[in-house]
């Protein structure tokens, strides 16, 4: 026990990153009960509050909103939020400017895309593949949009997808993480699969964007989505990003059309006519409030290296798995997170029989995770605030908790 804990403390005074945790509102030893100081591993739900959002949202409502009213649309930047905040995260999920628009629900934004992306494949393509272990709003859409477009929907494995590929398909629909397990999937060999088979991809970053380098535009991914509120700690709820490749943005035929995306959005004109560039994939007003509660909370990465981010994720879920080898009981957990590198995205996934009494214990002692039925600890490693100390405390409350 003593050596983890003494290379903990080594490894969180030599990290880079470690002056960023300031920048967070954290649990603190008084927050919980006398041995147990605050561990927050479930930042691949919902991110911990960055400490500048909330003077931000005051200063969005009292004076944008309370003094300016209705002009801060355009003296407060309201109107450009959508393309200016995704121009933010661009860069955190490897994409030149002016490809990405904030605004709507994933949910949404993977409805926009997935039915864009049938439009843009072209006659004779009636086939849309799914990733058969999705999160299950991605599997809804995905067969609402085969239903509207009149496509067959097949479901299959992100490893059995090249080979389900063919003449047919016109889009598949793939996680870049999966939620449950933590799995990091091949996106340059999956789109580039996809692409030799005529097709468009569409990407789902939600559990990786802000965890670890994605590369959309060195790959050549075809459309993109994802939430903000978990590595990207937009606060919950907050809106989601579509992005559409430069090349495609032309054709891109959103099924969604709004005023907010139309050439002339004050012409209110009965035809529809869309705007240029990403702006397509607007719909309706901005959610002002919590869209600039996310680009304050944007702000935390200001000089941030993703690969730095990276680096780090990988030592922290290497140090935590350690920990729980050397901690628990041996045959009380096992992991379902592949121990690669290349296959293991920011969270790790423990089987446990008894997992959401053990989560409800965890929490009361101030280690916080969450649980996924029937039987997933899952622990999420948020790099920006999560240390060595609170791995090495994590597991070993873990170990106590399930001896």
């Amino acid at each position: 026990m003593s050596e983890l804990i003494a290379r903990a403390e080594k490894a969180d005074a030599a990290d880079e990153l470690a002056s960023l945790r300031a920048q967070f509102v954290l649990d603190t030893v008084s927050d919980h009960a006398a041995d147990a100081a605050g561990v927050y591993l479930d930042g691949n739900s919902l991110g911990a509050l960055p400490a500048a959002v909330p003077g931000r949202v005051e200063d969005v409502v009292r004076r944008q909103w309370g003094a300016l009213r209705i002009r801060s649309w355009d003296e407060s930047g309201w109107w450009t939020a959508p393309e200016r905040i995704g121009d933010l995260i661009a860069p955190l999920v490897g994409a030149a400017a002016g490809q990405i628009v904030v605004g709507d629900s994933t949910s949404v934004n993977v409805f926009k895309a997935l039915v864009a992306a049938v439009r843009m494949a072209g006659p004779g393509r009636d086939e849309i593949v799914v990733d058969a272990t999705t999160f299950p709003t991605d599997g809804y859409i995905a067969e609402s949009a085969a239903r509207m477009t009149g496509c067959t929907l097949r479901p299959v494995t992100p490893a059995e997808v090249p080979g389900a590929l063919g003449e047919r398909t016109a889009a598949v629909l793939l996680n870049h993480v999966d939620y449950r397990t933590g799995r990091l999937h091949d996106l340059p060999a999956l789109t580039a699969a996809v692409h030799a088979a005529g097709a468009l991809v569409v990407w789902d970053l939600c559990h990786s964007a802000g965890a670890l380098p994605v590369g959309l535009d060195e790959h050549g991914v075809d459309l993109a989505v994802g939430c903000t509120y978990k590595y990207l700690n937009g606060g919950p709820g907050s809106p989601a990003y579509l992005y559409v490749r430069s090349g495609l943005q032309d054709r891109f035929d959103s099924p969604l059309p709004g005023w907010n995306s139309h050439a002339e959005p004050f012409g209110m004109r009965p035809d529809y006519e869309a705007a240029p560039g990403a702006l397509r994939g607007r719909v309706g007003t901005p959610d002002i409030l919590s869209m600039l509660a996310l680009e304050a909370a944007l702000e935390v990465w200001d000089g941030v290296s993703v690969e730095a981010v990276r680096a780090k994720s990988l030592a922290l879920t290497d140090f935590f798995l350690e920990c729980v080898a050397a901690y628990v009981p041996e045959g009380r957990v096992e992991s379902v997170t592949p121990a690669a590198h290349a296959e293991r995205g920011s969270q790790v996934a423990l089987r446990c029989d008894d997992a959401g009494d053990v989560m409800k214990r965890l929490i009361e002692r101030g280690v916080v995770g969450d649980f996924r039925s029937p039987d997933v600890l899952r622990f999420g490693f948020t790099p920006l605030y999560v240390g060595f100390a609170d791995v090495e405390r994590a597991a070993r409350v873990l170990g106590e908790v399930v001896a």
